[in-house]
Formats: structure tokens, sequence, C-alpha cells
């Protein structure tokens, strides 16, 4: 391993992110290489640091500023001590009745946990605008949240994470491939004893995504097998695994992650995870072609 291979995996390496061999290369590098052993500590130290950081707390002050910019509550008339209350006093005249704000539901929500914010009495003055401002931006960034978490697909949040970082440590390292063959029966058999499934295992180069062999990887705490294949210049891993009962019925998904592009489905009882960093559009040829050829479809070229 030379330091243009070492250096891209230290921060992996320092947070202990890396396989045995891997590891075990980089430590053997770090061993013979001053300038990488002297940036290693130096991602250490980083990390060192950030965890021993402690909470910032907000000042008392900027409390006290807040409640300053309020506007004060208008005090009731006091009637003065020893004065004799007239037999007949004019009714004073009624001040109309405060209709209801519409923001007043959301006051009483946080005057229940912060009394400073609740709704003030009909005759003290209306919130400020500022106020009234930071509450609409305050409910509209809540409702953004909500938008996002209902539009992001379930369950492709760490384990996509951990199959680009996957991928990219095969890509970078000696170990891209483990069985190199065209053959899928020289691929799939490969895998006997090695995993406690069979994946299934297809050449599709007459649709433009030749197999070129396959190898073992580490997902969500298991073994797992990927069949490697190319589109174009473009190296595309499937990830096949068994499905579980939390991941069963999932919607199917696309995103892109870092620059790759991922897809995930489920078939005949297997999730599927294909990564590349071609187009999205890639990964829809290469499923359609799966899917037809497993399926029964013949060779399953492109139409």
């Amino acid at each position: 391993m030379d330091c243009k291979e070492a250096r891209p995996l230290l921060d992996a390496n320092a947070d202990r992110e890396l396989s045995a061999p891997d590891a075990q290369r980089v430590q053997g590098h770090l061993a013979e290489c001053p300038d990488c052993r002297s940036e290693s500590e130096n991602v250490r130290a980083l990390g060192d640091t950030l965890r021993a950081a402690g909470y910032y707390r907000a000042p008392e002050s900027l409390r006290s500023r807040i409640l300053a910019g309020l506007p004060p509550l208008t005090e009731p008339e006091v009637e003065p001590a020893g004065q004799p209350e007239a037999q007949f006093r004019p009714e004073p005249a009624r001040s109309k009745p405060r209709g209801r704000h519409p923001l007043d539901g959301w006051r009483s929500w946080f005057g229940g946990r912060w009394p400073s914010f609740g709704p003030q009495p009909a005759g003290g003055a209306a919130w400020s605008l500022g106020w009234t401002g930071a509450l609409v931006l305050a409910i509209a960034a809540a409702a953004a949240g909500v938008t996002l978490a209902l539009h992001r697909p379930a369950g492709v949040g760490p384990i996509a994470d951990e199959l680009v970082s996957s991928h990219v440590r095969a890509l970078i390292s000696d170990r891209d491939i483990d069985v190199i063959s065209t053959d899928q029966h020289t691929v799939k058999p490969w895998f006997n004893g090695k995993i406690d499934y069979s994946p299934p295992v297809e050449d599709l180069a007459a649709s433009g995504f030749p197999l070129v062999g396959g190898r073992l990887d580490y997902v969500e705490h298991r073994r797992v097998a990927v069949l490697i294949y190319r589109y174009k210049k473009h190296p595309l891993d499937v990830y096949v695994f068994p499905e579980t009962a939390d991941s069963a019925g999932r919607t199917p998904a696309t995103l892109v992650r870092d620059g790759y592009s991922l897809s995930r489905w489920q078939e005949d009882g297997m999730t599927y995870w294909a990564i590349t960093d071609a187009t999205p559009d890639a990964l829809v040829a290469f499923k359609a072609a799966l899917q037809a050829r497993l399926h029964g479809g013949g060779s399953g070229e492109a139409g």
C-alpha cells in the first residue's frame, strides 16, 4: 500500500470502520511512512477533541433580552384609597371584546411549556410581529421536516451509507473481486460454504451488463454476496442477501448518495442493493434486465 491509497482510508481507520485486512494493510503502511503516520495522528487528535468538547448552553442574558423585547402588560386601574364611591357612577364604555386571534391556540400551547409565551389578557397588547413571524417560521420548519420524513424511503439511511463505504473501499483496495469469471456457473458455486444462502447469479452481457465476478463483504452484521458487473466503463456492484422480517414488503427505492447511484428492491425472497457511479437510469435498466432473466424472459436484451 502506498500513500495515495492509504490517505483516503485514514479517517475510516481512526474510527475503526475498516475491515480487518484493510486495517492491517493501513497499519503496515503507517509503520513505514512518517508522513502518513503524522497525518493519522492528527486525524485521531481531531476526533478526540471533538468527542471531548462540551455542549454550549445559551446564556441567561439571551432570555433576558427576549423578555425585554416583549410588549408590557397593561396594569389595571386601582381605585385611590379613601375616595368615597359615588352612589351613581356612569358606566364606562365597554371595549369591544377582543376576537380570538388565529394564533391563540399556538400561544396557549407554547404558554403551557414556557409561561412567558402564553396568551396575554384581553386588555394587554398583542404579540409583536417579531414573535408572530418567529412562530410562523417554526411551524413552517416543522412542516418541512415532516414532509422530508414522509418522502424519504424507509430503511435506506444507515445501510445506504454502509454500502457506499463498502463499494468505495473495494474500488480503492486490491480486493475489489474475489472470484474473476464471466461464467455464472463458476461464480455461483464459489459462494458455497462461505455464506448460508445461494445468491442468484445471471450473466446479463446481452443487455449491456456483463458479469465479471463476485466477492464476499460484510453488511448489516452479516456476510453477504456481492455480484460484480460492468456497465460500459462503470463498475456495478450488486449486494444480494435474504430479506428479513423488517425488510420484507418495503417499496423499491432509488437514490443518489455521495455521487453514487443506488437502487433497492426485493425479488423472490432476496433483497437487492445495486450501486454504481453511473446515472440512476443504468440501475433501472439493470433491474429490468435481471428481472426478465429471473422470470424466464429470455436473454433480457434491452429493447
